[in-house]
């Protein structure tokens, strides 16, 4: 059996869906990015906002390594903060400061990860007292998956603006198939969906 490294792994699986995301803000124009595309507001460029946050928070704060110098934006997670500020950007807000922010939040997760061993025990600052002691390991897997969750939201918001799919620019991990081969395959979707529910 080969000798794994996991922090290897979980960084490499974490990368992989970081990049993900990052391509669903790509060549689209500034409302497309911006727009709210559920009931609870879910858009794409704000998806990016939140997980910098999240690496920023759970990287930084948890481990002693703080992120910002100085006062933290406005939308920070504080007790005067807006209700979900982290969740979209507002028009003074660039797409290349929201996604150069979760680059330089990547760096500084990374460094985090580098430097402490997978046991290494943090404290996260906006949990219960009980629960708040976690470790590396746990941080890690927590993100991981919440970015996961996230880039899949925006595979369904970024497929609704424009019908570009997969985890990778070009595709990836979808069947080809051009669009009269999806109208049909979603036509016997939804003709079986039908037939369920009349029975």
């Amino acid at each position: 059996m080969m000798d794994h490294d996991a922090k290897a792994d979980l960084l490499r699986y974490l990368q992989e869906a970081r990049d993900s995301l990052v391509w669903k803000v790509e060549g689209l124009g500034e409302y497309d990015v911006r727009r709210p595309l559920t009931p609870t507001g879910t858009n794409l460029l704000g998806l990016v906002k939140h997980l910098a946050g999240v690496e920023l928070g759970y990287f930084g704060d948890t481990f002693g390594r703080p992120f910002f110098d100085k006062e933290p934006p406005a939308w920070w997670y504080t007790e005067d903060a807006e209700l979900n500020a982290d969740m979209w950007a507002t028009p003074q807000e660039s797409r290349e400061q929201i996604v150069g922010l979760y680059r330089r939040a990547w760096e500084h997760s990374n460094a985090t990860i580098a430097s402490l061993t997978l046991d290494a025990v943090g404290r996260i600052p906006w949990w219960p007292e009980e629960r708040s002691e976690v470790t590396l390991h746990h941080v890690v897997v927590r993100v991981l998956a919440e970015t996961q969750r996230h880039a899949g939201h925006a595979d369904i918001v970024r497929e609704l603006v424009d019908g570009s799919v997969g985890d990778k620019k070009g595709g990836g991990n979808v069947p080809d198939g051009d669009q009269a081969d999806w109208e049909r395959y979603r036509d016997r979707l939804e003709q079986a969906a039908r037939e369920a529910g009349d029975s």
